[in-house]
């Protein structure tokens, strides 16, 4: 399984659900999603993801490098817990994992 951008790339660039302006954007699909922003209200950069009908959970970075080293290994953080037979603990791990 894998990650695409999400309607096919047209969200970069547009604002976020933190504020900023989206850098990366993408969905999985087994039904998570993934996004990065610039210059939204609480940090510099943030993280925001979710499995639908499952979680949400969001993430703040002071620097762009950090910011986008997470949100890849996010991402296989992400698709392991969209495939997950368990998601009950699936979540609380992923929440620790990555806070």
């Amino acid at each position: 399984m894998s990650w695409a951008p999400v309607d096919a790339g047209t969200s970069i660039g547009s604002c976020g659900s933190e504020g900023g302006r989206i850098l990366q954007d993408e969905e999985h699909e087994a039904g998570a999603r993934i996004t990065l922003e610039e210059g939204g209200a609480t940090a510099p950069f943030s993280i925001t993801c979710g499995v639908y009908g499952v979680m949400f959970h969001t993430r703040f970075f002071p620097q762009r490098d950090e910011a986008t080293l997470e949100y890849e290994l996010m991402k296989v953080g992400l698709a392991a817990l969209a495939t997950s037979q368990d998601a009950g603990a699936s979540v609380a791990d992923f929440v620790l994992r990555y806070p």
